[in-house]
C-alpha cells in the first residue's frame, strides 16, 4: 500500500475541505485547512521525501474568477517537481497537453469523460488518444445509493447513472493507467472509510487504484490495508499533521510502507 500525497487548491489557496460541501455557485467550501503556504511549499516537501503519483487537484471551475489563481499554483507545483505530481480538475482534450507539458506525470479526468450522467465514450476516447493511456487516470469519485456507488462530477455536485462495479472498472481500464477514488460523501471527515467500497475495489483485479476519503486513524489505515486486501494505495488530507490533523506525517508513511 503505497501512501499519495495530495495537494488540494481552491481559490488560489491550499486547503483541506469536506468534499460535499463543495458549490461552484459561490466557490465556497466547508473548510478544515487553509494553508499559510504555497504549492511549491508542498511540492518540494514531496520531492525531497521521493514521493511519486501525488494528485494536485483544482477544486475551482474554469468559471471560477478564482481559476486563475487556482491554476497558477497548481502550475508551481508541477514546476517544483517535475514527473513526480498528476494534475486533475477540469481536465480536457484541450488542456491536457498544457499540464502534461507543465511537468504532470498524468492528468486525472472526472467530468470531461463523465457527462449527462452517463460515459461519454468519444470525449473518453479522444482524450487517452490525447495523452496516451499511460498518462492518464480517471477519476472514479464517488457518492452512495441504496444499490451501491455511484460516479459524480463537477466537483462531486452532480449524480451520474454510472455505478461502480467490477464490469465498469474492466472496460474503464482500457483507457487510463489508474483509477483514483475519492469517496466523497466522508471526503475531508477524517471518521472512517467508506468499508463496503474499500471491499469492492480491493478484490479487484486490475490496474492501480488509489483511494481517498475518511482516513482519520492509524487504525483505518489497517483497515483500508486488510479490506482493500493491500491492493489498493492511499491519499490522506485533512487527518495529517501536514494540514493541521493528528496524524503524523512519517507514521502514515511507515504504516504504508509495511
Amino acid at each position: 500500500m503505497r501512501f499519495r500525497p495530495c495537494i488540494d487548491i481552491h481559490n488560489g489557496k491550499v486547503k483541506q475541505i469536506v468534499g460535499g460541501s463543495l458549490r461552484d455557485a459561490e466557490d465556497t467550501a466547508r473548510e478544515n485547512f487553509v494553508s499559510e503556504q504555497d504549492a511549491g511549499f508542498y511540492a518540494d516537501f514531496y520531492r525531497r521525501d521521493g514521493l511519486k503519483g501525488g494528485h494536485v487537484i483544482l477544486l475551482n471551475p474554469a468559471s471560477s474568477a478564482y481559476y486563475e489563481e487556482t491554476k497558477r499554483q497548481a502550475m508551481l507545483a508541477l514546476g517544483r517537481y517535475p514527473g513526480g505530481l498528476m494534475l486533475g480538475g477540469g481536465v480536457n482534450e484541450q488542456n491536457a497537453a498544457e499540464f502534461l507539458e507543465a511537468g504532470a506525470s498524468h492528468v486525472v479526468a472526472t467530468s470531461y469523460v463523465f457527462r449527462d450522467g452517463r460515459i461519454d465514450y468519444g470525449n473518453l476516447r479522444r482524450l487517452s488518444s490525447e495523452t496516451g493511456k499511460e498518462r492518464l487516470v480517471l477519476d472514479l469519485s464517488c457518492r452512495r445509493k441504496a444499490d451501491g456507488y455511484y460516479i459524480v462530477t463537477d466537483r462531486w455536485q452532480k449524480f451520474t447513472e454510472v455505478r461502480i462495479s467490477h464490469e465498469v472498472l474492466d472496460e474503464l481500464s482500457g483507457y487510463c493507467d489508474e483509477f483514483l477514488v475519492h469517496a466523497a460523501d466522508v471526503e475531508g471527515r477524517a471518521a472512517g472509510v467508506e468499508e463496503e467500497l474499500v471491499r469492492l475495489l480491493g478484490v479487484w483485479e486490475g490496474i492501480p487504484v488509489t483511494y481517498a476519503g475518511g482516513v482519520g486513524s492509524y487504525e483505518d489505515l489497517g483497515t483500508l490495508r486488510r479490506l482493500g486486501q493491500n491492493r489498493l494505495d492511499v491519499t490522506v488530507g485533512s487527518a495529517l499533521d501536514l494540514f493541521g490533523g493528528s496524524l503524523s506525517y512519517r507514521k502514515v508513511l511507515e504504516l504504508c510502507e509495511q
